[in-house]
């Protein structure tokens, strides 16, 4: 276990952040080491996480590379098994390990998207405290109806419409739909409740989740609610190569 505190007050927040990361992606091995800027893509993330201060923050991961490099930026790591299936396994051994008995919430953040808007994970935080939800995410306007059709591009259709101050119930998820109302461009960030994580962790895999590829189907077919939180944008996550490239390309050439 790692502990580097960059800051001792973040502790006593009541949500706690936790970013898993690993280096055997599929598509792109090693990509948390990848430079943009001078900077890994792990430790842009966990700039991000931090600026947001809304607690604590640590990385979860099963590589001692990536816990090198977070301690080397001044970042809290912690190693974990290599056997979990997903992020949330993860973050759940990690939460575990850490013995931390006053946080209500923990912010899952993707360990792949340099550019998360600090504002959007700021917005999901303080609707989590405010509605007092079990578990939210984010979604965003969909750029245009060929979205519909991309399996790349997760959707999430919501019981309202979701604006900034509107955190509806998700009523499913899927990978490709027609044009239907409430449907957004589903974006995997999550925050639970300690409760609802301890609970969702111990479900077995629904045939939904698993025909679908979507680990948030777990959630609603066991009739755990989500609620959506309307982000400022859609972040460019890294899958592959072409992926990195263009990310790279154009956080390094863009004009501020």
């Amino acid at each position: 276990m790692v502990f580097n505190c960059y800051n001792k007050n973040l502790i006593l927040m009541k949500t706690l952040t936790i970013i898993p990361s690993r280096m055997a992606a599929t598509r792109l091995p090693g990509k948390p080491l990848l430079k943009i800027k001078g900077y890994s893509i792990i430790s842009h993330v966990l700039r991000r996480a931090i600026e947001a201060n809304i607690g604590d923050v640590i990385v979860a991961t099963e590589d001692q590379e990536i816990v090198d490099e977070v301690v080397k930026t001044r970042g809290k790591a912690i190693l974990t098994s290599k056997k979990h299936k997903t992020g949330t396994d993860r973050i759940y051994e990690a939460f575990q390990k850490l013995d931390i008995k006053d946080i209500d919430l923990i912010m899952n953040l993707q360990g792949d998207e340099p550019v998360i808007d600090i504002e959007d994970i700021k917005s999901l935080n303080e609707k989590m405290i405010s509605s007092q939800s079990k578990l939210g995410t984010l979604a965003a306007k969909l750029k245009n109806d060929e979205d519909l059709d991309n399996e790349n591009i997760v959707k999430v259709i919501t019981k309202k419409e979701i604006d900034e101050n509107e955190f509806s119930e998700a009523k499913t998820f899927l990978r490709k739909s027609t044009k239907l109302n409430n449907i957004y461009h589903h974006i995997g960030i999550y925050c639970y409740s300690v409760e609802t994580l301890e609970k969702f962790v111990k479900l077995d895999q629904s045939k939904n989740e698993i025909k679908n590829r979507l680990e948030q189907l777990r959630a609603i077919d066991n009739n755990i609610s989500i609620n959506v939180a309307l982000a400022k944008s859609s972040p460019i996550g890294i899958d592959t190569r072409e992926d990195y490239l263009a990310l790279k390309k154009n956080m390094e050439y863009k004009i501020k």
